[in-house]
């Protein structure tokens, strides 16, 4: 543990037509300039993890994002097909 603050930052994941919403936490230090909102994104060292909880006999459950950083990324190239 470093101390640094950590940030939650949404992101859209689109498959097949569908979205969700990710909620990725980062360190403060690891959200990049140039950020655009709506823009292609890379997450260097993405790790999901499940998780479970018990409070007050209500049993919850997740995954949880994580990343070292997020910064822009280019689309993919269309193959124009």
């Amino acid at each position: 543990m470093t101390g640094e603050a950590l940030m939650k930052v949404g992101v859209v994941y689109l498959e097949d037509g569908e979205s969700s919403l990710l909620q990725v936490t980062v360190p403060e230090s690891g959200v990049s300039e140039g950020l655009a909102l709506g823009g292609p994104v890379a997450l260097p060292g993405l790790v999901a993890r499940p998780w479970e909880s018990v409070f007050n006999g209500q049993s919850r459950h997740g995954i949880a994002f994580r990343a070292a950083a997020v910064t822009p990324a280019a689309l993919p190239a269309s193959t124009g097909v």
